[in-house]
């Protein structure tokens, strides 16, 4: 599937990235796509990302916070121009803002984000070496719904991947992207399908609730 020949009833999504975009690749590139991602944002008119949506026949946009003399009155402003495309979902890509809690609340139920570890630990930057420098065994990615609490909503889906003799952070940081690109699609596709809902104590996948850290799967 292209990203133009989604249906009109597609769930419209909206990504937000600030760099490469390697997630947003995979979102392009995802086999069972069936959502519509009417556009890409960016607060970094460098970021790479810009030109993968491009190439993809994608509408891409940039905001650049940099011009905005608070995180609030940029929010707001961002806030407008996705609600411009009727989304259904917002997706962050690699967006490296800490989001206001006006724009979290406007979205709430239909913002998603990946975060390099099994949720709850390791909340922030620098996962991969946190989680060396502890001698953990299993390291992760987590699919979550944004809420105020930084990288606390709950949990939709993990992927483990099991910390190797030798490993570096950036050895363990390409093993860790290679299950984010399986699983963030995969997540997407179940809010397209109606499949996922956010409760008041978790996520709901098919009117059932999950567990703390959502689905779960190893590494294949």
């Amino acid at each position: 599937m292209t990203s133009g020949s989604t249906t009109k009833s597609a769930c419209r999504v909206v990504v937000l990235i600030s760099g490469n975009g390697s997630n947003l690749q995979a979102l392009i590139d995802y086999p069972a796509r069936n959502y519509d991602i009417c556009c890409v944002i960016s607060n970094r008119p460098e970021a790479f990302g810009l030109e993968r949506a491009t190439k993809a026949g994608i509408k891409a946009a940039v905001l650049d916070h940099k011009n905005f003399e608070s995180r609030e009155r940029f929010d707001q402003t961002l806030m407008q121009l996705i609600d411009s495309h009727q989304p259904d979902l917002i997706v962050l890509a690699g967006f490296m803002r800490i989001l206001s809690s006006g724009f979290v609340q406007h979205y709430t139920g239909r913002l998603l984000n990946i975060h390099p570890s099994l949720l709850p630990l390791y909340k922030g930057t620098n996962t991969h070496q946190r989680v060396l420098d502890a001698g953990d065994k299993e390291h992760g990615v987590s699919v979550h719904f944004v809420t105020e609490e930084l990288d606390g909503g709950p949990v939709i889906l993990q992927a483990v991947v099991p910390v190797i003799a030798g490993d570096t952070k950036d050895s363990l940081a390409a093993r860790v992207a290679i299950q984010e690109h399986r699983i963030y699609p995969e997540a997407v596709t179940w809010f397209a399908q109606g499949r996922l809902d956010i409760a008041a104590n978790g996520v709901c996948l098919d009117g059932k609730l999950l567990p703390a850290h959502g689905i779960q799967i190893n590494q294949i």
